[in-house]
């Protein structure tokens, strides 16, 4: 349980001596849980009985147990910064760039294409393509995942310049991945990438190329984790481009 959750359940027991010590706790929660009750009593200017009778209604053997909770929730707020602070950033940044980004283009090749082709170069990719199959489903387009790379290999002889296909790839620079881009380009198949925010291959081959970014967070020495929280976010904004295109080519006059 966190300081706030352990306040408001019993806040409607706090005077006005005891919010004002809270404030000072809350306004120096890096540090408060160094200071002994004295010392607390001091810069709060309260009595050291204040201060004690404050941690009891907090429901709190004393100050001891106390104390060691605010070390514990301090800990606790640094750990859950290091692995979410990081997401929010990626969130931010893929935002501000997709607010840059015209989808007019985009938009309008899929609408004009014959077949929509989706293909996602690993697990989760595969996963944010089915999403977005799912999506266009809503709007009456039946969008044809590729589900692993022996299938992209056969699909893709068939593929025309009438058709597009839409690769998420991480890294964009998947090696068994960029004969079947530089295929797919030769032929004149327009491709429209989501890939990291960085220079790739896939990217560069792409018709239209969409950035995610999502940066890798270190669990430990031998282990990170990334999401594709950002990837969704741009697919999703993708498909609601396009709903948004669609509605303005079939009626105009709304």
């Amino acid at each position: 349980m966190r300081l706030e959750e352990v306040v408001n359940r019993h806040y409607h027991q706090l005077n006005d001596n005891d919010m004002y010590i809270l404030k000072y706790i809350l306004n120096h929660a890096q540090t408060c849980y160094q200071l002994s009750i004295n010392e607390l009593a001091r810069a709060c200017n309260v009595s050291k009985s204040s201060v004690l009778r404050f941690t009891q209604k907090l429901g709190f053997s004393g100050y001891s147990e106390f104390k060691v909770f605010l070390k514990w929730d301090n800990r606790r707020e640094k750990t859950d910064s290091h692995y979410i602070e990081p997401l929010y950033t990626d969130i931010d940044a893929t935002l501000n760039d997709l607010s840059d980004k015209s989808f007019d283009a985009i938009s309008e090749l899929l609408y004009q294409a014959r077949t929509i082709f989706v293909y996602g170069s690993g697990v989760a990719q595969t996963n944010c393509a089915l999403e977005l199959q799912r999506q266009f489903a809503n709007a009456q387009r039946h969008l044809v995942v590729i589900h692993d790379q022996t299938e992209f290999e056969i699909i893709q002889q068939s593929m025309t310049p009438e058709d597009v296909i839409i690769i998420i790839s991480l890294s964009g620079d998947t090696p068994a991945l960029i004969p079947q881009a530089e295929w797919l380009a030769a032929k004149g198949v327009p491709i429209i990438s989501v890939t990291n925010l960085k220079n790739n291959k896939i990217a560069q081959m792409a018709t239209h190329h969409l950035y995610a970014t999502s940066t890798f967070t270190s669990v430990t020495a031998y282990r990170d984790i990334i999401s594709f929280v950002p990837f969704s976010i741009v697919l999703e904004h993708m498909f609601r481009h396009y709903l948004t295109y669609e509605e303005k080519r079939d009626h105009p006059d709304q």
